[in-house]
């Protein structure tokens, strides 16, 4: 099985790029699952529905987001109606949607989860290794193969849940930061990892926003407006390769 995850998408030129590229990526790679972060679709700050609805038709299986999740009012009642896009799932239990998903794939039922971390995340939730911990236990006869998005800013806190969940499950991969990192692994006992997958957006830009917006935050202290920058769309992620229930290979990706 190969399972391609797709970094986050910045704004409405990101999800366009997604509609016109992912269903060759997929068919390129023989992708056998397609998980796409969105949180960022709608201009910057959260998605909407029809981002949502967007970015499955360009060919995700699941999309997943993080601490955007509900930027956009107008994705409250989408995310508690489709089982397929996710929230992380240490917000507290009154928040709509969930956050995890199992999915038929090649005949084999896939768990992918949303976690957040809570290291300079300016919110804590539950603690996520707890969460991992407790969604594994209650979905424990229901799944043959694991995948985490764990939407978090500390590497530390990233590769301390990767090797946390080592051999439990077989892929975790982070999102948030829109900067791929260069430390794709297969982890000792057997689960692909990387901190950080990257982001579907501007490519020259400052994580997808425009740079004056903020070079200007930066040398005035001066809250702005951003936007996201003009240019063309450069989409990052990573292919995880599974054998068994082991990843034997994980390598990064750009298109």
């Amino acid at each position: 099985m190969k399972i391609l995850a797709i970094g986050d998408v910045v704004g409405q030129a990101g999800v366009a790029y997604l509609r016109a590229n992912l269903r060759k990526i997929k068919q390129k790679y023989s992708a056998d699952l397609v998980i796409v972060n969105g949180e960022n679709a709608a201009e910057i700050h959260g998605i909407g529905q029809n981002d949502a609805e967007d970015i499955f038709y360009a060919g995700a299986d699941v999309i997943t987001t993080g601490n955007h999740a509900f930027g956009r009012y107008d994705i409250y009642s989408y995310l508690d109606d489709e089982k397929y896009i996710l929230r992380p799932a240490n917000f507290p239990g009154s928040a709509p949607g969930h956050g995890w998903c199992i999915v038929s794939v090649a005949g084999l039922r896939v768990l992918v989860m949303n976690l957040q971390g809570n290291v300079s995340m300016k919110v804590t939730l539950a603690n996520p290794f707890e969460v991992a911990d407790s969604i594994l236990k209650r979905e424990s006869c229901n799944y043959d193969i694991a995948i985490l998005d764990f939407h978090a800013e500390a590497t530390s806190e990233k590769l301390a849940m990767g090797y946390y969940l080592d051999g439990r499950v077989q892929v975790v991969f982070g999102t948030h930061t829109h900067v791929p990192t260069a430390d794709e692994q297969v982890l000792p006992r057997g689960t692909g990892y990387i901190t950080d997958i990257g982001m579907t957006g501007p490519s020259v830009s400052i994580l997808g926003v425009a740079t004056d917006c903020i070079i200007k935050g930066f040398t005035t202290a001066m809250p702005q407006r951003y936007r996201v920058a003009d240019g063309n769309i450069t989409a990052h992620g990573a292919l995880f390769t599974l054998s068994g229930d082991k990843c034997i290979k994980a390598e990064r990706i750009t298109f």
